[in-house]
């Protein structure tokens, strides 16, 4: 696997997809019991924002100006979202940055950590060596986690059920492979045999070559529980731009979560727009009971 995910941490499909991870967990937080947050592809934990204008040996345009950039000085954003910036503001802080952009990005699992309570668990898997090597080091003292390199999918099956009974597991390949989505539905399929009541989130760009309409065939031919579809579009059909939006399937989300997470769309959509003719939208594939 060749994907470095520095290069565009902080973009768009970033902010997406850790808004919506935030509201899950604080979703789930609703209930005093804990649960486990499994990371199948947590990637290094923390991004310099400043290594995606290197490049690995080139100059490149970093792309965390048209994402976190977007949201970073703004104080009218909705109370779901500003809690996501807040996090993320917090984290540069900490981690040493004093000017007035941001340096320093938290990945999926330092963001769920931050707000982790002492009866949560965490979960952390990377294959990659160089950014297993990197999570290890974020995490070497970290309470209430573990970090191994093992596939993501195959951490499906060995980690699931956890002792809690309750989980959220966040699916986030590089999709680089083919075969992608379908590794995934495989890998959905053993996830709800293994923890049916389990809430599962799967990101996946939109683009010509990740066939995401493929994805959503492949899914329904599963067993469904309550699943819904949140998308995001920053540029019309007829855009340039290789990756035109995001989403997030969502399967046995937390309870009314939807009426969080729907308006945030359109919203995401327009704060994040680099063409016209986006949106954003939420879809139910399976309702709630």
């Amino acid at each position: 696997m060749n994907y470095r995910h520095h290069f565009h941490a902080g973009n768009f499909a970033d902010v997406c997809k850790h808004a919506l991870l935030v509201q899950l967990v604080r979703g789930l937080q609703r209930k005093e019991k804990g649960f486990l947050f499994l990371d199948t592809h947590a990637g290094r934990g923390r991004y310099d924002l400043s290594a995606a204008e290197r490049g690995d040996t080139l100059e490149r345009k970093p792309e965390h100006p048209d994402g976190i950039g977007r949201l970073w000085g703004r104080s009218d954003l909705p109370a779901a979202l500003a809690e996501y910036a807040t996090l993320v503001r917090e984290f540069d802080q900490q981690a040493g940055n004093s000017g007035s952009l941001p340096h320093f990005y938290p990945g999926s699992p330092r963001l769920v950590q931050m707000i982790a309570r002492a009866q949560d668990r965490l979960a952390l898997c990377e294959k990659h060596p160089e950014e297993f090597v990197a999570l290890r080091d974020e995490f070497t003292f970290a309470s209430r986690t573990s970090v191994q390199q093992i596939d993501g999918y195959t951490a499906l099956r060995a980690m699931l059920p956890p002792l809690e009974k309750r989980a959220l597991v966040l699916i986030d390949p590089p999709f680089e492979e083919q075969d992608e989505f379908a590794r995934i539905v495989a890998g959905l399929r053993d996830g709800l045999r293994r923890l049916p009541g389990g809430t599962f989130a799967v990101w996946y760009p939109l683009t010509e070559r990740a066939r995401a309409d493929a994805f959503l065939d492949e899914l329904t031919m599963l067993d469904l529980p309550p699943t819904f579809m949140a998308e995001v579009t920053i540029a019309g059909e007829d855009t340039l731009l290789k990756m035109k939006g995001c989403g997030l399937a969502v399967l046995n989300p937390p309870w009314q979560i939807d009426q969080t997470v729907a308006p945030l769309l359109p919203l995401l959509a327009e704060l994040l727009a680099q063409a016209p003719g986006g949106g954003g939208h939420l879809r139910w594939l399976v309702p709630e009971r």
